[in-house]
């Protein structure tokens, strides 16, 4: 977790990821790195890491000085191109302040990589991508995994390995593409010996994308139903939405906008529209999605995969009657449950401090707008592997 004071270290880690995903862009606009699973390999064999910096605040602060450094090396070297007069007292001063720099450790700030460490999903966390990959995770996971994703299934015993815990912060400290890599290329333990197999000849890339949307989905579940919060950020799936007789556009197109997704119960009447938040109501199948297609509905041909998805990241057989509020980053904050009257602090559930174990909930006379206030002055901050809040 980090605090309200930490902006610099969460824009340090923004800023180490943004250089590296650039370095590799460039490195393929020139032709000098090879596709990997449809998309440049990163070409080294480690990477920085952010999620290392957060555990270790004194290296992230050497780190910060290091770069503050460089920065300044840069801009003397620029400088003794054009000063002549002093360009002899600069060039001695750049390898003094390069062996001053407070470097940090390099097994801190260097991290194992793999080709795919920056790839990108191609289609984004959809609710189709998560419905595909909830039945190949029935296919080829849960033996071993298990029906939860906690590593239990019927053959986890006949592993070398036991299986991870994949609704622990396993999903969240590993990039998307490293997930990628070891379900297409299996993992060997330290003496190279198999702990899981490879998938490479059985699942397309766009299979293995949607089998990893799945296991977040899922994760986000399991972690709201054992614990009461979302430990670990989850993201709003994706769908299509139809408003009124306007065209279909996606959920992600609101990015920016705070959203509200509500599924109706059998006896609960649709919440009045507020100008904080766009409402987007999601049905159990088309012909309920057809029939109720009042203001912003999901799209009668995913109605289906979005209930089972919402089913699943809020640990829930169905998710009739439950209410979820995302923020403007595209992340799921908050949920009131069915039958609830109004909202509270405790709603907030994914949040910087932990939820007091048997506290009455606060009762204020707007308990959204001050919900809605404290759920902006606490965003989700970057770091991936994972996601902090």
């Amino acid at each position: 977790m980090t605090g309200a004071d930490d902006g610099w270290l969460n824009a340090l880690i923004g800023l180490m990821q943004s250089a590296q995903f650039a370095l590799l862009q460039a490195l393929a606009a020139l032709g000098l790195v090879e596709a990997s699973h449809g998309q440049p390999g990163w070409p080294w064999p480690v990477k920085l890491s952010g999620e290392n910096l957060l555990i270790d605040g004194g290296q992230a602060r050497r780190l910060a000085g290091s770069l503050a450094v460089l920065a300044l090396v840069v801009f003397l070297l620029l400088l003794a191109m054009v000063w002549r007069r002093r360009r002899v007292a600069i060039l001695v001063a750049v390898p003094v302040l390069l062996l001053a720099a407070p470097w940090p450790d390099a097994h801190v700030v260097w991290v194992p990589a793999t080709p795919a460490s920056f790839h990108r999903s191609p289609s984004g966390f959809t609710v189709r991508s998560i419905a595909q990959g909830q039945a190949l995770y029935a296919q080829h996971c849960v033996g071993c995994h298990g029906a939860d994703g906690r590593g239990q299934g019927a053959l986890a015993d006949a592993r070398s390995m036991s299986p991870p815990n994949l609704a622990g912060p396993l999903l969240w400290r590993r990039a998307d593409g490293d997930l990628l890599w070891h379900v297409m290329h299996g993992m060997r333990a330290r003496d190279g010996k198999a702990t899981m197999p490879a998938f490479g000849e059985r699942l397309r890339d766009d299979e293995a994308w949607a089998l990893i949307d799945f296991m977040k989905a899922q994760a986000a579940g399991e972690t709201l139903r054992s614990t009461g919060v979302w430990a670990w950020p989850a993201a709003l799936p994706d769908a299509a939405v139809r408003c009124e007789d306007q065209s279909a556009r996606r959920l992600a197109s609101w990015h920016g906008q705070r959203v509200r997704i509500v599924a109706p119960g059998v006896t609960q009447a649709p919440p009045l529209e507020d100008p904080r938040l766009v409402t987007v109501r999601i049905a159990p199948d088309a012909e309920s999605a057809l029939r109720d297609a009042i203001g912003c509905v999901v799209d009668a041909s995913e109605a289906a995969d979005a209930w089972a998805a919402f089913a699943l990241v809020t640990g829930t057989p169905s998710p009739a009657g439950t209410t979820l509020i995302a923020d403007r980053d595209g992340w799921l904050r908050a949920r009131s449950q069915p039958g609830q009257a109004g909202w509270s602090d405790d709603d907030l559930l994914c949040r910087t401090d932990a939820v007091p174990s048997g506290a009455q909930p606060a009762v204020v006379a707007d308990g959204l707008g001050a919900l809605i206030a404290r759920m902006d002055a606490q965003p989700v901050r970057f770091v991936k592997g994972g996601f902090v809040h």
